[in-house]
């Protein structure tokens, strides 16, 4: 079969970032937190982003050096030659751990960065991380809003968030039901939206911190006859609770927004703007203003009821998570065994067999390659088979005969590491060739094994495949 592999660069921020950790390619982890790598790959390299980035050799040598920009403001990674055998011959879809900032970063703190600074606010509410993405700052910014039920104002010199802490505006009894002229009209118009026009309920997809930051999705539910469903999807990372609370009071603020007034106030409101909260003289609780406009010297204002999520939110768990073992892979060590045809295979011409195996459990393989120069040049043979059980044996068996087996003579085995197991085999299974072992210069079976320390194995009850030649 023929081995394929690529070469390519892949974006990762408009900003420059400070590291990148694990990276997962169709799923499967390919990078450790250690930096190992659980695919072959000849060359990685990071380019954080930061004003001092230089050109990539492999871009520059495929472009030209005059025609390769450094990319500065942008960071990105470069694969040189990432063998595809894992994904199926085909180019993975990769995803990547990035640490653009220290702990957890404020929505406030987002959204100033997204806007340079003409967004400004306080608030608890933290993402460990946010994907802003979209063709527009606005876009961004309006998905923020949209799931943390933001409300923003104009204050004159930025875009203000609408601190729920903050005191509403009390608007007077006199002032209501202002008109044009001495026509009287009413304090305030109220409408209620049919429910059939609501969702039912509300879910929120994001990325479960507890869960190695895989989708989670936390759903709100009213229990009502409704069969419509609105679901936003987060790009952040956020805990469990954040999430079910999200869901919560975004279906909170639907239902609450059911209900509309038309205020008519004099010329004296016009300082009433959208975003602002305020409560009425003849309406219980708080509403927020949707709509201001000044007509005929009379500030109209479209206000939409606010209402809380209603009280404790029910218990909400993260689920269990498929997570890749993030195993180093360690040194590779390798035998050349010199060895009779195995099994019913017909060898033409002298063969060397190989056996390897790594010094710790995530070893999977290694590339293989030979030189007949004495190293000028180096031919691919292709990859290691599955890991090999290698050890060193601890003292030496005792004279047998190669004709019976042998249940007096044992040896024992120190493996290479703790994942490592042997295994016993019936009588049967031994004259059929199972559990061939390479000691010394032998070809040996053993039909017992017993584990008697943290890497040492005792093997007994040998079969010899030819005589031996002395302890």
């Amino acid at each position: 079969m023929r081995r394929y592999s690529v070469s390519f660069a892949v974006a990762l921020s408009a900003r420059p970032i400070r590291a990148v950790h694990r990276i997962w390619a169709d799923g499967k982890l390919l990078r450790g937190a250690d930096g190992d790598w659980k695919s072959q790959i000849e060359a990685y390299r990071l380019h954080i982003g930061d004003e001092g980035q230089v050109v990539d050799p492999l871009i520059a040598g495929i472009e030209g050096a005059g025609n390769s920009p450094a990319y500065r403001g942008l960071a990105y990674a470069v694969f040189e030659h990432l063998e595809l055998e894992d994904f199926g011959n085909h180019i993975p879809s990769l995803t990547f751990e990035i640490e653009a900032d220290d702990g957890a970063v404020a929505l406030h703190t987002i959204a100033a960065a997204l806007s340079a600074d003409e967004i400004a606010g306080t608030g608890d509410l933290a993402f460990g991380g946010y994907a802003a993405s979209g063709d527009s700052v606005r876009g961004a910014i309006e998905m923020l809003g949209k799931v943390a039920v933001l409300s923003f104002r104009d204050d004159g010199a930025v875009l203000r968030i609408e601190d729920p802490g903050d005191e509403a505006t009390a608007i007077g009894a006199t002032d209501m039901g202002a008109s044009e002229g001495a026509r009287a009209m009413p304090r305030s118009d109220a409408t209620r939206a049919a429910s059939g026009q609501l969702p039912d309920a509300v879910a929120i997809s994001y990325y479960e911190p507890s869960r190695d930051y895989q989708t989670g999705l936390q759903r709100a539910r009213r229990g009502g006859p409704g069969r419509r469903d609105e679901t936003i999807e987060l790009p952040a990372a956020i805990d469990v609770a954040t999430a079910k609370g999200l869901a919560e009071q975004r279906l909170a603020e639907a239902w609450g927004a059911r209900t509309t007034r038309l205020a008519r106030l004099p010329w004296r409101a016009i300082g009433v703007r959208p975003g602002m909260r305020v409560t009425l003289p003849d309406v219980a609780g708080e509403w927020r203003v949707r709509e201001a406009r000044l007509e005929r010297m009379v500030v109209a204002l479209k206000l939409v009821a606010i209402t809380g999520s209603g009280g404790a939110l029910p218990p909400a768990v993260p689920g269990r998570a498929a997570v890749a073992a993030d195993r180093v892979h360690g040194p590779t060590v390798l035998h050349l065994l010199d060895l009779p045809p195995l099994g019913d295979i017909a060898l033409g011409r002298p063969r060397l067999w190989i056996a390897a195996a790594g010094t710790a459990p995530g070893w999977r393989r290694a590339a293989l390659s030979a030189s007949s120069d004495g190293g000028a040049s180096f031919s691919t043979l292709g990859a290691t088979a599955a890991p090999a059980v290698i050890g060193t044996a601890v003292g030496a068996l005792g004279i047998g005969s190669a004709l019976l087996f042998d249940a007096g003579n044992s040896v024992e085995v120190d493996v290479l590491h703790d994942g490592m197991a042997l295994a016993g085999r019936s009588d049967d299974a031994l004259v059929n060739g199972a559990n061939a072992a390479l000691l010394g210069d032998e070809l040996i079976q053993f039909g017992v094994a017993e584990q008697t320390g943290p890497l040492r194995w005792r093997r007994s009850r040998p079969l010899l495949s030819s005589p031996r030649r002395g302890p």
